[in-house]
């Protein structure tokens, strides 16, 4: 199964990128596929070192899936890494094999501390529309504008009826976004 987190890694210079990314959790280990031209990737192949962040803060998504903000963090405690403030809980994890034959790459890491922050509050409908709704905003340079504009006209409804102010701030913030793309 396939769980939405944010994954922070840093560069050799230690500059941080948080990345929304499904990842496959599994017992003991976590798998990271990111693809081979993205600072996930080569920040992996470089440090072998990334933290898993857990969070139901919508705001976290939408804001990393189009830029590189910088998100409140402390270092992770076992690895060269970064943990989100809001996150709910998080894994360090350390990479213990790399296949980057495909334009996906697969890191298998192995989980070296999981830690609990705060309470997992859940996801509503509008929180899992802006789940939808980052990753469309990614899929920019795959897809037509206009495609993903009509499918977020969809996805702004169940924000409006569903959301609160984070849910409807982050739906805006990534509209905005997708409407300043060349058609």
């Amino acid at each position: 199964m396939i769980i939405e987190s944010i994954v922070t890694t840093l560069n050799e210079k230690g500059k941080a990128n948080f990345a929304p990314m499904g990842v496959t959790i599994g017992e003991g280990e976590v798998l990271i596929r990111p693809y081979t031209d993205s600072a996930t990737y080569r920040n992996l192949a470089a440090t072998g070192a990334a933290v898993v962040n857990l969070t139901d803060n919508c705001r976290l998504f939408a804001e990393s899936a189009i830029s590189n903000p910088r998100f409140p963090t402390f270092s992770a405690e076992l690895v060269t890494g970064i943990v989100l403030t809001d996150a709910c809980s998080y894994y360090e994890c350390s990479v213990m094999h790399a296949d980057t034959a495909a334009p996906r790459a697969t890191f298998r890491c192995k989980i070296v501390k999981k830690g609990v922050l705060r309470e997992f509050i859940g996801f509503n409908r509008a929180k899992n529309a802006i789940i939808e709704a980052a990753i469309l905003a990614t899929r920019v340079r795959f897809m037509e504008v206009e495609t993903i504009l009509q499918e977020y006209r969809r996805l702004s409804e169940i924000v409006q009826k569903t959301g609160g102010e984070q849910e409807a701030l982050a739906m805006q913030y990534l509209q905005d976004y997708v409407e300043r793309q060349p058609r």
